[in-house]
């Protein structure tokens, strides 16, 4: 996660603002969170990303784990503290190290993002690799995806086609788009699972329905080419909405293959293209 919650419900009144600072003022950790949130989203008060930081970090020092996670990602982006990928790197771990309380996956994630890039710690992937796993076994999609990439790439890990399919599909049944497009490649090429064209065209379509631009693109390969699923109509409806984006070799295919339809084929291909909408 790349920004705080912005979910939090607070009251927005002056009275309620005013019990808050009361109750924060007191030590109340729910108030200190919640005071964080208010001043971070100006919710009820004027958005001040250092009124923010001071309120979490009080809380923090109590040991709330969104609070230590919130802390790390001001740091991380330099929002109400100079950044310092060093001090957010030490507040993700604070979170990190508590495993499955609230706030710990995102945390783990993060931490596992700064091994990966050398922000804050040294570059280290199979750190990386670790903490990816940790947030993966909470059922964190995101850390799941690239656990998924580790063993696709041999990352950290040994390359493990098998396992990088177990965590694309965990990802993917979550709904993660580059999931599926990624979980699609696997059964087209037969790697970590037996190869599977019906597959690899329903991962596609998933991915695709939701506008990753290859996974648009290679549905349209997959409709020209056959692979039991022959159908132009629908190949240049995905390539058509792949040019859209501006994607060149979208452009080419599309209008090779209308050279093979019917005038009344692309006008329907067309008509899906336009109907189209992503999906949620």
């Amino acid at each position: 996660m790349d920004d705080a919650d912005a979910a939090y419900a607070a009251g927005n009144s002056p009275e309620e603002v005013a019990a808050l600072k009361i109750g924060a003022d007191q030590g109340h950790v729910d108030a200190q969170l919640a005071l964080g949130f208010m001043y971070h989203n100006g919710q009820g008060v004027p958005q001040d990303y250092k009124q923010a930081v001071a309120w979490w970090r009080k809380a923090a020092d109590q040991g709330v784990i969104n609070a230590q996670f919130n802390l790390g990602l001001m740091y991380d982006n330099g929002r109400g503290v100079p950044q310092d990928y060093k001090l957010a790197v030490a507040w993700y771990r604070k979170a990190a190290d508590e495993g499955g309380a609230e706030g710990g996956a995102d945390a783990q994630f993060n931490l596992a993002r700064k091994y990966e890039k050398g922000q804050g710690v040294p570059q280290d992937d199979k750190q990386a690799v670790a903490w990816y796993r940790k947030a993966a076994d909470q059922g964190l999609a995101n850390a799941q995806y690239n656990l998924g990439n580790s063993y696709h790439n041999g990352q950290g890990v040994p390359q493990d086609y098998k396992q990088a399919v177990v965590w694309y599909r965990k990802a993917a049944d979550q709904g993660h788009a580059d999931a599926q497009f990624n979980l699609g490649l696997m059964y087209e090429k037969g790697r970590g699972v037996p190869q599977d064209y019906k597959q690899a065209v329903a991962w596609y379509r998933k991915a695709a329905d939701q506008g990753v631009i290859d996974a648009q693109f290679n549905l349209g390969i997959m409709y020209v080419y056959g692979s039991g699923v022959q159908d132009y109509v629908q190949a240049h409806m995905w390539w058509n909405l792949a040019a859209v984006s501006g994607d060149e070799d979208a452009i080419k295919n599309r209008d090779k293959v209308a050279k093979k339809m019917t005038p009344a084929q692309i006008a329907e291909a067309q008509k899906l293209a336009r109907e189209w909408k992503p999906t949620d």
